[in-house]
């Protein structure tokens, strides 16, 4: 994976960790959600003119990725209305890297050098770790269903990433890919939400802007991520990105003061091996 790769990721997962602590704070964390989908397909929308419409092979992939995409968001929501933000986001993130390196190597023939196995496993234990440093006496969150709602949503995780990274490498162009697939997933997620809330989701109101900027957030993070597995394998670019998870540790105990002590820093450079491993 080269350093331009790298960066691009690195910067993925900032973005990723910072637009996840704005539905997590957010009064109505279903309305957040569903103005930073709102966003993302706005941002797409005026590019849709300029490009084709896709082929039967990338649309039936878009059509898959949609469903998903709409299945993570409304477990996510679950997480933080159940869970702390910073035990939920690393659990929910924990599973996905080695999922999808497995069924990588499975499905798409990927064969990774053993560092890079190595840092894989590095990085989902790292992640995990963090999760477990506030324990209510087995190390696992308060409320069961925020176990639940996380795990489930590290399954979505896997999924998508699996999905776009074959969209993006059989599309016309990874660009095109994530176009039709942020204009597609706003609209269905937006008109989700509004059935949902009705009314009240179209009233002016702090949701909606920090939906806009969250989504705006959104868009350059998973776009970053897509033309990344163009270049590099799905598995290490995979893990990679779940070291926004370091991110949100320092954002849960630093801005959201839900705690950050040894253990938290303890996994924190856990991770950091596992990323050095992946760059070997």
């Amino acid at each position: 994976m080269t350093l331009t790769v790298t960066l691009a990721v690195l910067l993925s997962a900032v973005l990723h960790a910072t637009w996840n602590a704005m539905v997590k704070t957010g009064a109505d964390r279903l309305m957040t959600m569903g103005w930073i989908a709102a966003a993302t397909g706005l941002v797409a929308l005026p590019f849709l003119p300029f490009i084709p419409f896709p082929g039967w092979d990338v649309a039936r992939i878009l059509a898959l990725s949609f469903a998903l995409h709409a299945g993570y968001k409304l477990f996510l929501v679950k997480c933080y209305e159940h869970g702390d933000f910073g035990q939920v986001y690393p659990l929910s993130r924990g599973l996905a890297p080695a999922i999808v390196t497995v069924i990588g190597a499975i499905w798409l023939g990927e064969i990774l050098p053993t560092p890079a196995f190595i840092g894989i496993a590095l990085v989902a234990l790292g992640i995990v770790s963090l999760a477990f440093r506030r324990t209510n006496g087995a190390g696992l969150p308060n409320d069961p269903r925020a176990l639940a709602y996380a795990l489930g949503t590290s399954l979505f995780i896997a999924a998508y990433t699996l999905n776009d990274g074959l969209g993006g490498r059989i599309a016309e162009s990874p660009h095109i890919y994530v176009i039709w697939l942020f204009a597609g997933d706003g609209l269905i997620f937006f008109l989700l939400v509004l059935w949902r809330r009705g009314r009240k989701f179209l009233v002016p109101q702090r949701a909606m802007a920090i939906g806009f900027a969250g989504g705006v957030m959104s868009v350059i993070a998973y776009w970053l991520v897509i033309w990344a597995m163009t270049l590099a394998p799905l598995g290490p670019v995979a893990a990679l990105r779940e070291t926004s998870v370091v991110f949100a540790a320092l954002i849960s105990g630093l801005l959201l003061k839900e705690g950050l002590g040894w253990r938290a820093i303890a996994a924190a450079c856990v991770v950091a091996a596992g990323v050095i491993l992946l760059r070997m």
